[in-house]
C-alpha cells in the first residue's frame, strides 16, 4: 500500500494538475483557486450582521437558508455520481472522457457549479449578511467564466458539445450570466 500523498499526486497530474499551470493557468487553474478561495470565504462570520443593520433575521429565514444549502449539497452528489471518472475540478475535460448528458447533466450542463450557486445562496439566507451576498455573485462571475471556459474546450473534443449546449442551460436557466444557449 502506498502514501496517500503519492495517489492524490498522480490524481492531481491526471486532472492536469502541474506547478508550470500554476502559473500561466494553462487548464484553467486560476479559475479553480478562485473559486476555492470563494469556498473558503464562506466560513467567514457574517458582516454586518442584521442585527448591526437593526434587522431581526427570523428563524424561519435561517431555515430556509440550511434547507437551501442541503439541496444544494444533494445537487453536488447527483452531478458527481452523474459524471464518475470524467470528474475534474479544472475547466479542462479529462482526456478519453465521455461526453455525460444524463442524470445531473439532464438538468443543465454545469450541475456541480449550480450545486456551488445554491450552496452560496443558502448560506447567504441563512446568515443575512452582506457578505456572503457579495461573495454569492462573486461566485456567479467566477463559475459563469470558469463554465465558459469549460465549453470552448467541450465544444473542441465533442462535436455533440454544439447540439446539448443549444438545448439544455448552462447553470441556472433564463438567468443571461448563467445562461447562454445560443451564446
Amino acid at each position: 500500500m502506498g502514501w496517500p500523498w503519492a495517489e492524490l499526486g498522480e490524481r492531481l497530474q491526471a486532472w492536469g494538475f502541474s506547478w508550470q499551470g500554476l502559473r500561466d493557468n494553462r487548464h484553467g487553474e486560476w479559475c479553480l483557486l478562485a473559486q476555492m478561495l470563494l469556498i473558503s470565504a464562506h466560513w467567514l462570520p457574517p458582516t454586518p450582521t442584521p442585527a448591526a443593520l437593526g434587522i431581526h433575521w427570523p428563524m424561519a429565514v435561517r431555515v430556509v437558508g440550511g434547507i437551501t444549502v442541503v439541496v444544494g449539497l444533494v445537487l453536488g452528489a447527483q452531478g458527481t455520481v452523474s459524471l464518475g471518472e470524467s470528474l475534474s475540478p479544472l475547466p479542462e475535460p479529462m482526456p478519453g472522457a465521455v461526453l455525460v448528458t444524463e442524470g445531473a447533466y439532464g438538468r443543465c450542463r454545469h450541475p456541480l457549479y449550480q450545486s456551488l450557486l445554491t450552496c452560496s445562496l443558502g448560506v447567504a439566507i441563512a446568515l443575512g449578511s452582506l457578505l456572503h451576498l457579495g461573495l454569492l455573485l462573486a461566485f456567479v462571475v467566477v463559475l459563469g467564466h470558469k463554465a465558459r471556459r469549460e465549453e470552448a474546450r467541450l465544444i473542441a473534443v465533442h462535436p455533440d458539445y454544439a447540439a446539448y449546449r443549444a438545448s439544455m442551460a448552462a447553470i441556472v436557466p433564463r438567468l443571461p450570466w448563467l445562461d447562454w444557449r445560443t451564446a
